[in-house]
C-alpha cells in the first residue's frame, strides 16, 4: 500500500512550519519542488530598536468584546497606544505558553489571565495565534504566487517543546483544529514537532562555514585562545547581522563536514535548545549512511529561559522601589510596564563577559511620575536610599546598571541550565558526547556560550548555528519534508491496560481479590505495552492478546492508562491516569465463535500521536481510538 501513501504525500505543495514561542515567534517555508530553498517569513512591521525581526513578540490582543484584533508588534503598539483609561478593557496577552508547561491538569477549560486581570480559555487565545500565522502565511504565498493559495496544498508542522508532557502536545493540536490548519478526519495535514529535534535535524546540514565553533581553542594566527573566543563572538555578531538581509536559506542535501568525525554507533551529540520559556536537552546520535536520528535520552530541561533573566530584573525593580509600587504599577499602568520591559531587552542582548561599560535602561516617563505620587519622593532618592550598589540614576532619566549588575541577573538561570546539563553528562547513556549545539533564542547571549563552554568545552565541541535564532524554524521545515528522518524516540510515559489476571495466592494483594462465576480475579493488573524511556520506532505497534472474562460478554471495554513511572503493577498506584478507551462490540456473531474469544489490542507509537486499536479475531470487527490526555 505505499504507492497509495505517496499519491496522498504529493498534495502538498509547500510544508509551512511555525515557532511559536514564549516570547517571539515565527513561520519559514519551503516548496516541496525546491527543498533546498527554506524561506524565512517577511519582515514584521514595527520591530523594535537593537533586537533583530526575524520573528515577532507573541503577543495577542483581543478587543473588549473579545474578538481577535492583532497579533505581534502590531498588537503591542497598539495597546500601547491606548489612552489608559480605555486600554483596562483591552484584553493583552503575553508569554502565555508557558502556561501549557506550568499547569499540571490541563484540559479544553484551562484559562489564561489578561493583563487587565480578565480570563480567557486558553485553547482560544492559542487558535486565535495559529490563525493568524495561518492567514499570514497564506496570504505571502499567495502574493508569491500570483494565486489563491488554499490550505489544503500545506502541510502545517508547528513545533513544541520535548519536555512538554502529552496534554500539552494534544492541546496544541486541538487548537490547530480550531484555526482550521487541519481536522480530526485529515490528521497527517499537521505534524506536531518537538523543538530540539528541529534543531537536531538542521544541525546536521550545518556545513562548516555555517556555525561557530566556541571550542577552537589552538591559537590561531599567534593570538591567544582568549582571543579567538572573542573573535568567535564578533563573527557570530557579524554573521548574524549580514544573514538577517536573507531570507532564503539554501540547505545543501548532504550532511555537513563535521559528521564525519563521528563514529557510528559510539559518538553521541548533544542539543540544547535554550529559548525564553523553557531549556530543552536531548541526546542524539546519528545512523549514517542516511543519516537518521536516534534519540539516546528522553528529553529533559526545564523553565530556565531567558524569561528567568526578566523575572530577576522585576526581583531587581521590587527591591528598589518596593514590590507594593511595582504590583501597582503593572496593573495601574500596563502599558509602560511593557514599555520598560521593552527597554530592558535591548539591553539585556547588549550583556557579554567581557563588557566594562554600563547599560542604560530608560525609566518611561509614568514610572518616575507614578513612582512620586505613589511614595511622596524622587525615584533618584530611591535609589540612593536602596542598598543596590550596581544601580544608579543617571541624570538623563535612566536606570545605570554595571555589568557586574547585569551579570548577576543571568546567573541564577545560567547556574541551572549548567546544572541541569553536568546531571545530564553524568548520565551512564550519556557517553562519548561529540558535540554540543547550543540552539534556540537565548543561545545568542554570550554570557550563556561562555558558561556552557567553559563548563563543557573539555568534554565536547560546543557548536553554535550561525542563525541560532532560526535553527528551530528551518529545522522544523525540514521535518515536514521528510518525517521520516527520525527514527528511534524514547517513550515519555509507560503505557498500558488494565485487564483482570488469575488470582495467584502469594503473588497479588488480598485486597485485589475479585471472585466471578467461581474463578477467582486479581483486579486493576496494568498490562504494560511499553515502558517510560524506552526505545520506540517510529510507527512500530505492539501488540497484546485478551480474552473476555466472560464468554457471553456482549461488549467489551478496553481501558488504557499511563504513567511517568517505570514499574507499575495496578492501575490504582498514584500517577496512573487514564487516557483512552476501546469499545468493542462483541454482538451480531453467529454461533460457531470459538468459546475463547481472542481480542487482539494494538498500539502504535506515532510522532507525538499514540493510536490504540482493538480487533476482535473471530469477526474482525475492529474500534480505533487516539490516546487522549485533555478529556479523561
Amino acid at each position: 500500500d505505499s504507492d497509495a501513501d505517496d499519491a496522498v504525500e504529493q498534495l502538498f505543495l509547500v510544508v509551512v512550519a511555525i515557532d511559536f514561542g514564549t516570547t517571539s515567534s515565527g513561520y519559514a517555508y519551503s516548496f516541496t519542488k525546491e527543498p533546498e530553498c527554506i524561506h524565512v517569513m517577511r519582515r514584521w512591521e514595527g520591530g523594535d530598536p537593537g533586537v533583530s525581526n526575524q520573528k515577532t513578540p507573541t503577543t495577542i490582543l483581543l478587543t473588549p468584546e473579545r474578538k481577535f484584533h492583532s497579533f505581534g508588534y502590531a498588537a503591542r503598539d497598539f495597546y500601547h497606544d491606548l489612552d489608559p483609561t480605555e486600554s483596562k478593557h483591552w484584553l493583552y496577552f503575553e508569554k502565555f505558553k508557558m502556561k501549557l508547561h506550568t499547569t499540571g491538569n490541563l484540559t479544553m477549560e484551562t484559562d489564561l489571565t489578561a493583563a487587565n486581570g480578565k480570563k480567557v480559555k486558553a485553547l482560544e487565545i492559542f487558535a486565535y495565534a495559529l490563525q493568524f500565522f495561518k492567514e499570514q502565511a497564506l496570504k505571502e504565498l499567495s502574493d508569491q504566487g500570483g494565486s489563491d493559495f488554499e490550505n489544503t496544498e500545506v502541510r502545517w508542522v508547528i513545533t513544541v517543546p520535548a519536555i512538554w508532557k502529552q496534554p500539552a502536545k494534544q492541546f496544541m493540536r486541538q487548537a490547530a483544529y480550531k484555526a482550521g490548519m487541519a481536522s480530526p478526519e485529515n490528521p497527517e495535514q499537521l505534524i506536531i514537532a518537538l523543538e530540539p529535534e528541529a534543531a537536531s535535524i538542521y544541525c546536521r546540514k550545518l556545513r562548516l562555514h555555517q556555525m561557530i565553533d566556541l571550542s577552537s581553542r589552538a591559537p590561531v594566527n599567534g593570538y591567544s585562545p582568549s582571543d579567538t573566543i572573542g573573535t568567535g563572538f564578533t563573527q557570530a555578531k557579524e554573521h548574524i547581522r549580514r544573514n538577517r538581509q536573507s531570507r532564503t536559506f539554501l540547505v545543501e542535501n548532504v550532511i555537513g563536514e563535521i559528521w564525519s568525525e563521528l563514529e557510528e554507533g559510539s559518538d553521541r551529540y548533544i542539543v540544547v535548545d535554550s529559548g525564553g520559556g523553557t531549556v530543552d536537552i536531548t541526546v542524539h546520535q546519528i545512523r549514517l549512511p542516511e543519516g537518521h536520528l536516534k534519540e539516546l535520552y528522553k528529553a529533559t530541561g526545564g523553565p530556565y529561559g531567558s524569561l528567568g533573566v526578566d523575572y530577576e530584573f522585576e526581583k531587581l525593580l521590587c527591591k528598589i522601589f518596593g514590590e507594593d509600587f511595582i504590583e501597582q504599577f503593572k496593573i495601574k499602568r500596563p502599558a509602560a510596564w511593557v514599555d520598560l520591559m521593552i527597554a530592558f531587552e535591548s539591553r539585556k542582548r547588549a550583556a557579554a563577559p567581557d563588557r566594562t561599560n554600563p547599560l542604560n535602561i530608560t525609566l518611561p516617563f509614568s514610572f518616575i511620575d507614578y513612582y512620586k505620587k505613589f511614595r511622596g519622593h524622587s525615584v533618584e532618592h530611591a535609589l540612593r536610599k536602596s542598598n543596590v550598589d550596581f544601580v544608579k540614576w543617571s541624570s538623563q532619566g535612566m536606570l545605570r546598571m554595571s555589568p557586574d549588575a547585569m551579570n548577576a541577573l543571568f546567573k541564577p538561570t545560567i547556574d541551572q541550565i549548567v546544572q541541569h546539563l553536568s546531571d545530564v553528562f553524568d548520565k551512564p547513556e550519556v557517553t562519548n558526547v561529540k558535540f554540543l549545539f547550543l540552539v534556540g533564542g537565548f543561545a545568542e547571549s554570550p554570557l550563556l556560550q561562555q558558561a556552557v563552554q567553559s563548563a563543557f568545552g573539555s568534554r565536547c565541541r560546543v557548536i553554535i548555528p550561525q542563525d541560532v535564532g532560526l535553527t528551530i524554524l528551518k529545522g522544523a521545515v525540514l521535518f515536514g519534508l521528510d518525517p521520516a528522518v527520525i527514527k528511534v524516540r524514547r517513550s515519555p510515559l509507560t503505557y498500558g491496560v488494565g485487564v483482570l489476571n488469575r488470582f495467584v495466592e502469594g503473588k497479588h494483594p488480598p485486597e485485589k481479590l475479585l471472585i466471578k462465576d467461581g474463578t477467582r480475579w486479581c483486579t486493576d493488573v496494568f498490562d504494560k505495552f511499553i515502558s517510560a524511556d524506552q526505545s520506540v520506532a517510529l510507527g512500530e505497534t505492539v501488540t497484546r492478546s485478551y480474552t473476555p472474562a466472560k464468554p457471553s460478554q456482549l461488549v467489551i471495554v478496553i481501558n488504557i492508562y499511563s504513567s511517568e513511572q517505570d514499574d507499575v503493577s495496578f492501575i490504582t498506584e498514584a500517577g496512573v491516569k487514564k487516557c483512552g478507551t476501546l469499545r468493542l462490540d462483541l454482538t451480531g456473531t453467529d454461533a460457531s465463535v470459538p468459546n475463547r474469544r481472542e481480542i487482539k489490542t494494538l498500539m502504535q507509537f506515532g510522532d507525538t500521536e499514540i493510536k490504540a486499536m482493538a480487533i476482535d479475531v473471530a469477526t474482525s470487527k475492529s474500534v480505533k481510538v487516539g490516546i487522549d490526555f485533555l478529556n479523561y
